[in-house]
């Protein structure tokens, strides 16, 4: 491979990584330009591989995802749209390395699918995360609740102790003067 190639960061790549419809995406344009090449070349060699291109690999947005998407990320040049944006997946962006093989696609294309296992490694560690925070909530939960319970039953026992000292003692009583004339 050529070595004159230079590399993108990878903030400008991530930053061009877009969850639409539960998944995650790069637009057509934003890969034509990080390839260095038109969006109508991209789109082409893609239309001459469709087969490729399943729905799950590549979707055209609609006209209400294409205003968010335009409202999410600020851009004001797309004015003139002539024809809604399609998106790639990570499984379309890989089948783009298969149409595409200019030294700079494929330098590219490594560095978006490395991109997107790092993003794939963080929700993992994330999710491993919150169930472990689940967890110990949970347990913070049962713990509260069994400090509940020991503290009632420890204000049952003051309150069975009070009524004991407050109650009146039953039996046989031995008066004052009695206890003087056996003596």
């Amino acid at each position: 491979m050529n070595n004159s190639i230079t590399t993108i960061p990878d903030e400008k790549i991530h930053n061009k990584i877009y969850f639409i419809r539960g998944k995650k995406v790069m637009l057509d344009r934003d890969l034509a330009s990080l390839y260095g090449v038109s969006t109508g070349n991209l789109n082409k060699a893609v239309k001459r591989n469709i087969k490729r291109f399943p729905e799950d690999f590549m979707f055209r947005l609609t006209e209400e995802e294409t205003k968010n998407l335009i409202f999410q990320i600020g851009i004001s040049s797309w004015g003139g749209l002539r024809k809604l944006p399609y998106v790639f997946t990570e499984q379309g962006v890989a089948m783009l390395s298969g149409i595409l093989s200019s030294d700079m696609a494929i330098s590219v294309n490594i560095q978006i699918m490395r991109i997107f296992s790092k993003l794939r490694e963080m929700l993992t560690e994330n999710l491993t995360l919150k169930i472990e925070v689940e967890a110990i909530k949970k347990k913070l939960s049962n713990q509260d609740k069994s400090i509940e319970l020991i503290f009632s039953y420890l204000d049952e026992l003051i309150e069975k102790s009070e009524t004991n000292k407050s109650r009146a003692r039953i039996g046989f009583k031995i008066a004052d003067s009695e206890k003087s004339s056996d003596s």
